[in-house]
Parts: C-alpha cells; sequence; structure tokens
C-alpha cells in the first residue's frame, strides 16, 4: 500500500480509537514528541491528551470524516494530512446536539520500528454545526 493510503487508513483508525477509548492503539500512533494543539489554543502532549480522555475531559461520541487529503514526502517517510471531521460529543446539559465541525492538520512520521507516527496535529473549530 502507498504511504497516502496508508495514512489515510490510519486516520481513520485513530479517530475510531479516540471515540472507542482504545488507549493501546492511540499509545502506539501517537508520537512521544506529540504536540497536539486545539481550536481553543490549548496544547497538549502524548500522555495529557490521552489522560483527558481518560478523564472523561475529551469524549467523542463519534467522528465523522467529512474531507481528508494526504499528502507523502521524504520518500513515504512523512505525511502531512488535512481533513475536515464532524465530532459529536454528549448532549449538552438542556439536551442539544453536541457537534464541532473541525478542521485539521496532521503530520506523521514513520519511525523504523514504531511505523507512522502522529507528531503534530492542529486543528481549528469552524463555525457552529447545524443539528
Amino acid at each position: 500500500m502507498d504511504a497516502a493510503k496508508e495514512v489515510e487508513a490510519l486516520e481513520r483508525q485513530r479517530f475510531a480509537a479516540q471515540v472507542k477509548k482504545d488507549y493501546a492503539l492511540l499509545e502506539k500512533y501517537f508520537g512521544d514528541d506529540l504536540v497536539y494543539t486545539h481550536g481553543s489554543g490549548k496544547q497538549d502532549n502524548k500522555a495529557t491528551y490521552i489522560q483527558s480522555i481518560r478523564d472523561g475531559k475529551s469524549v467523542y461520541d463519534k467522528i465523522d470524516v467529512e474531507a481528508i487529503n494526504v499528502r507523502a514526502y521524504n520518500e513515504g517517510l512523512t505525511a502531512v494530512v488535512n481533513g475536515t471531521i464532524l465530532i459529536t460529543s454528549p448532549p449538552t446539559p438542556d439536551g442539544k446536539p453536541n457537534l464541532a465541525r473541525i478542521k485539521y492538520v496532521v503530520v506523521q512520521i514513520k519511525d523504523p520500528k514504531k511505523g507512522w507516527q502522529v507528531v503534530l496535529w492542529q486543528a481549528q473549530k469552524q463555525a457552529e454545526a447545524k443539528s
């Protein structure tokens, strides 16, 4: 499989792992030097982001990939991903749907021992999603 197709498949698996709270996959797939900048400007590293899922601070009922584009560089050892996802989180306290449309950029590197690793993730929340 070429690098772009492989990375796209892994991105979809990563989003599914976030929903399922598959910590083993997240531990494997996030690079030890991950920098994740949320749409709010808050930054996490690998440990703090995975802990936020464990602690219930980052909760996802569903993540739909609306668009994804993967470009491979460096002889298939580096990939830049950009796309749009729709995150469905638990309803707000008043029962309204809790949706967030996010445009994001990810950089992945292919480590010879660990495989593909997400090392940079930048998210930007878009205008309020309609339910």
